[in-house]
């Protein structure tokens, strides 16, 4: 075990770490927390896990959940790994038949070679099942990173929807929730673009230093790459306790104080979010009522409003005791995909979403997490956050929102482009032409 001192150090560790594991290996799974020091529930500030010494690969669902629980029972160790959002269809009598130009395994878990584990106290502890920790930490101080930097002008971002298609979608939706068959349904559109040469470890500091957000990610899968900066769990699993913390409710920073307050009042006093958000905290309660205690199912916190570095966000927490016979990979199966992203009802929800959407989600709006040796886990929601395929050189990013009756679709519109704005800002690109379509 290695002292760290000071948070700019522990920055620059990670940085190297993160480096270094690029020269060695193509499965790397970075969650850094960026010491956001809100969150009572982390376990860690940063995990790094670097090579694949055991894997579960699943392309396509199906039998995805059963191959999960006997990965998991044959290796009560260290689990890093992603859940898509596609694995709906095997909870549920759905599919997924949009356009999927990313490719991504379904899901995926791996057992790591090596482990970095930046404790909450400043401390780093690493794991090796090869080389003697200390001989491993002195060849990462001596290693000297040749990133040159991230450079590509030329990136040009396409929409799958115009502006004015999304606009139509939303009076349709709208339609729907009128004629009773949802209330709250989340829509998301694809931007993309092709040709796409980078750098994505460099990509992905530039990307982190803007949002700082809690639940960041850098994920390789091979030729499969997610830049993450989520605000958002998912769940995660304390002891016996059960932890889910949907979003919904996104208003700008302000540039001061007396703004930011202002904001974060209008939004916390906002009922057209209130309502939002009090409908995903009764879907995830009745969610974790699949695997949780009877009367143990609590919202620990209603409404509360969190501030990040671009964005302030309306967060509730629902806490629940797992039941004696359930496992980690019960609790992920029962409440996946998350409400925050599907919509309530959720299976009507996730019905439309397939319609209305143009592009499959893939690993948007699906998961990346850890799992203990113990069976606690965390697991993060796949949002603000950039996927590129560097065999096909594409680049993709997704952003949506809660469709309710009181929408209105420019706002709606006007809140997408709120939360790509960190990934547009990290690409260089100061703002999009929203006026053409250019699907696949």
């Amino acid at each position: 075990m290695a002292m760290i001192s000071t948070l700019t150090e522990t920055r620059s560790v990670k940085d190297r770490i993160l480096n270094w594991a690029e020269t060695q290996t193509d499965v790397i799974c970075c969650l850094d927390s960026n010491n956001y020091q809100t969150d009572q529930y982390s376990a860690y500030d940063c995990l790094i896990a670097v090579g694949a010494e055991k894997e579960l690969c699943v392309p396509r669902s199906g039998t995805a959940f059963d191959a999960l629980q006997s990965f998991a029972k044959e290796h009560k160790e260290w689990l890093f790994g992603h859940l898509t959002y596609d694995l709906k269809n095997e909870v549920e009598a759905l599919s997924s038949n949009n356009k999927d130009a990313l490719e991504i395994p379904e899901l995926y878990f791996f057992v790591p070679t090596y482990l970095f584990l930046f404790h909450n106290n400043g401390t780093l502890e690493i794991l090796s099942k090869k080389e003697k920790p200390l001989v491993l930490w002195e060849s990462i101080r001596a290693f000297h990173s040749n990133n040159k930097g991230f450079e590509n002008p030329e990136i040009s971002i396409q929409q799958v929807l115009s502006k004015e298609e999304y606009l139509q979608t939303i009076q349709k939706i709208r339609q729907h929730i009128i004629d009773g068959d949802t209330y709250e349904m989340n829509f998301c559109q694809e931007f993309f673009a092709k040709n796409v040469v980078l750098n994505p470890l460099v990509l992905f500091h530039k990307m982190n230093q803007i949002a700082k957000a809690p639940f960041a990610t850098y994920y390789q899968l091979k030729e499969h790459y997610l830049l993450c900066g989520s605000p958002e769990r998912f769940l995660c699993k304390r002891g016996t306790q059960l932890i889910s913390q949907p979003i919904k409710g996104t208003i700008k920073r302000g540039a001061n104080t007396e703004e930011d307050q202002k904001l974060q009042e209008e939004l916390r006093t906002s009922i057209k979010d209130q309502a939002e958000n009090v409908m995903i905290v009764d879907l995830v309660r009745n969610d974790l009522t699949k695997i949780c205690t009877t009367g143990t199912i609590k919202v620990a916190e209603l409404f509360g409003i969190y501030g990040f570095e671009r964005v302030s966000q309306m967060i509730s927490t629902v806490v629940g005791q797992l039941q004696a016979d359930k496992n980690w990979v019960d609790a992920l199966e029962a409440t996946f995909p998350m409400g925050s992203m599907t919509g309530a009802p959720k299976v009507i929800s996730m019905e439309l979403i397939e319609a209305y959407e143009k592009s499959k989600r893939g690993l948007y709006s699906g998961a990346v997490g850890y799992v203990a040796p113990n069976g606690d886990f965390d697991f993060n929601v796949v949002i603000r956050s950039l996927l590129y395929n560097a065999d096909k050189a594409y680049l993709s990013f997704q952003v949506g929102g809660a469709i309710v009756y009181d929408s209105e679709p420019e706002a709606e519109y006007e809140e997408c482009l709120l939360k790509a704005k960190t990934m547009l800002e990290a690409l260089g690109i100061s703002q999009l032409d929203a006026t053409h379509s250019n699907a696949h």
